[in-house]
């Protein structure tokens, strides 16, 4: 079986190397990108299982990445949780098509939780 692929665009080394590392010992292949530019560029090579991408990154942010996958038919598919410090009505207001939303900070199992309830298991392909 080949492990679940989660792709992380945030632009905090710091948050990524931590959800990183937990999503790698669930399980989970882990990919990372410092923006939302980056992360299209990644899914252009590999088509990730999900998508955990920061609100609030430079360069393109979450809602421009979201509104850049929903309008692509190969990608739209690909369900991505927001997450960001603002509460989620604020992020609301701004893009919609989200499959979750985890608000800053997290307790890392309810990172694990929403990731496998949108993804499934790690070792599920």
């Amino acid at each position: 079986m080949t492990k679940k692929l989660v792709l992380i665009a945030e632009d905090e080394f710091s948050v990524a190397e931590i959800l990183g590392a937990v999503l790698g010992d669930a399980g989970y292949r882990v990919e990372t990108a410092i923006n939302g530019r980056q992360a299209l560029e990644h899914m252009r090579e590999v088509r990730p299982d999900v998508i955990l991408a920061d609100f609030m990154m430079p360069v393109m942010d979450g809602a421009a990445m979201l509104r850049a996958l929903k309008s692509d038919h190969r990608l739209a598919a690909i369900p991505v949780i927001l997450m960001s410090s603002l509460p989620e009505a604020t992020v609301a207001e701004e893009c919609d098509g989200y499959a979750g939303f985890l608000r800053k900070p997290f307790k890392l199992a309810a990172v694990l939780d929403l990731v496998a309830r949108i993804a499934g298991s790690a070792g599920e392909a």
